[in-house]
């Protein structure tokens, strides 16, 4: 990634699904939400983000970067800090953030 000296916005989800779901649900999201997010002018790049918990729950943190609020607005709607779902998210999450949160990420000096 080029260096940037404007400042962007760093856009995080998180949610648990059950562990034996795991595989299976990475691949959905990859699909579904990291393929949109990469495919919405103005992202910068995305990730999905998974860390075994020791209760048999998998935490999951989708993280993109994006050049700005009108970006992620046309990825998520004008409520930027609600969260966006796809048709299968109710089958395998255990637990869901409802607000997405925002940080404005501050390149080097």
């Amino acid at each position: 990634m080029a260096e940037r000296t404007e400042r962007t916005i760093m856009r995080i989800w998180s949610g648990k699904i059950r562990t034996v779901d795991r595989e299976v649900y990475a691949a959905y999201v990859d699909e579904t939400g990291i393929r949109e997010y990469r495919s919405t002018p103005g992202n910068l790049e995305a990730y999905l983000l998974l860390r075994d918990l020791p209760d048999g729950v998998t935490e999951i943190l989708a993280v993109s970067h994006w050049e700005s609020r009108a970006a992620i607005e046309a990825f998520a709607g004008q409520d930027i800090d609600r969260a966006v779902y796809y048709p299968e998210d109710d089958r395998y999450l255990v637990e869901r953030d409802e607000v997405v949160r925002h940080f404005e990420v501050v390149p080097p000096a």
